[in-house]
């Protein structure tokens, strides 16, 4: 059989700035009494990536991936091993098999788990998600939370309830405030009372809550959070909190790609204007002649062409089809031609396509 050998489309993970990342924010967090799920799941999984996290002080290894703890084990790393999307029920002699503690909202799935765990003689924990307003997982029903919460607690001796936790801004766009972590730490407190005992785990979410630690504002009882783009990019937390996260690399991810195409053409398309090959109706500039290049790599691989960043100053992403990426390169410095590649940024979304596609290479150095 014949193996097709490419150098790009690539990206190049740097471990050594990776790792950096990891004890930056980990060692801020830690100082606050919080641990941390370093989750794995927006680079997909790579291995040697999720090893640096494993050779830290993160408290967990998290995905929503089993297929990503799955392999984390089978490279001989012992976790514990976090799953933060609640599991499907099909899905739960595996969580059992490869995962430590889980986060869940519903009662049938834990009492399987429960049952699962007697047949592979195995003891599992959970955390009850609250919905705090972000219209993802979790109760809504505080009263059916700690119901539920007494529940476990008296009836299933397999599972354990490490606690409660929330998500906030992947869904709604809600933000993380002193308010929303004081109604979880509340909750916490109510169940608290119900079953007796200290719960182990109040999660705060994940990177969103990072910046109420970073700036000293984070109530004391949140003592867990999971924490991936804040760790591998720490982009958003710059960008759109206005934070100062200089002591992070912000390139541990390079995506690279060959310019399969340079030439002079118009900026506007010329002719009748429809849609593009996914439905949508595009928006152009007429700019006159531009030189621009071609780049094989498309939104197959990346999706978001909006999210990948030039490194080098005069190149502009104009957009993309499924196997393309175009860029105006009318601008830059230098002479580029056919065979050369370009170096990009990535945002959260273009990391999570590109280290998912197929028919890009991953490089860990």
């Amino acid at each position: 059989m014949t193996t097709l050998q490419k150098n790009f489309p690539v990206v190049e993970v740097n471990l050594k700035k990776l790792r950096q990342n990891i004890d930056e924010v980990v060692s801020r967090c830690n100082e606050k009494g919080i641990m941390v799920a370093g989750v794995v799941k927006g680079f997909n999984g790579i291995v040697e990536a999720t090893r640096q996290f494993e050779e830290s002080n993160c408290s967990f290894i998290g995905s929503s991936r089993l297929e990503h703890l799955k392999e984390a084990k089978d490279a001989g790393m012992k976790g514990p091993f976090m799953v933060v999307r609640i599991p499907m029920l099909s899905e739960v002699p595996d969580l059992v098999k490869f995962a430590d503690i889980s986060l869940n909202s519903e009662i049938e799935v834990i009492k399987e788990i429960n049952a699962e765990c007697a047949r592979q003689g195995k003891k599992h924990s959970v955390i009850l998600m609250a919905d705090l307003g972000d219209l993802r997982e979790g109760f809504w029903d505080k009263e059916a939370m700690a119901k539920t919460a007494v529940y476990i607690e008296k009836n299933l001796e397999n599972v354990t309830l490490a606690g409660v936790g929330t998500n906030l801004g992947c869904y709604g766009s809600i933000n993380p405030t002193i308010e929303n972590m004081n109604q979880l730490i509340a909750i916490a407190e109510t169940i608290e009372k119900e079953i007796g005992r200290t719960l182990s785990i109040i999660s705060g979410g994940g990177t969103t809550s990072l910046p109420l630690v970073l700036d000293g504002t984070m109530p004391e009882r949140i003592n867990h959070l999971r924490i991936g783009e804040g760790i591998s990019l720490g982009k958003d937390l710059q960008d759109l909190w206005g934070l100062d996260m200089s002591y992070l690399h912000p390139d541990v991810f390079t995506a690279k790609a060959e310019i399969i195409e340079v030439k002079d053409k118009p900026s506007y398309p010329v002719g009748e204007i429809f849609v593009d090959c996914f439905g949508n109706k595009g928006e152009y500039v007429d700019r006159g002649i531009r030189k621009r290049a071609l780049l094989g790599l498309g939104k197959l691989d990346f999706a978001m062409s909006d999210m990948l960043i030039p490194r080098e100053k005069g190149i502009e992403v104009l957009g993309g089809s499924s196997d393309h990426l175009i860029v105006d390169i009318e601008e830059y410095q230098g002479e580029l031609k056919v065979g050369d590649f370009l170096e990009f940024d990535v945002r959260y979304a273009t990391m999570m396509y590109l280290t998912a596609s197929k028919y890009v290479r991953i490089e860990c150095k």
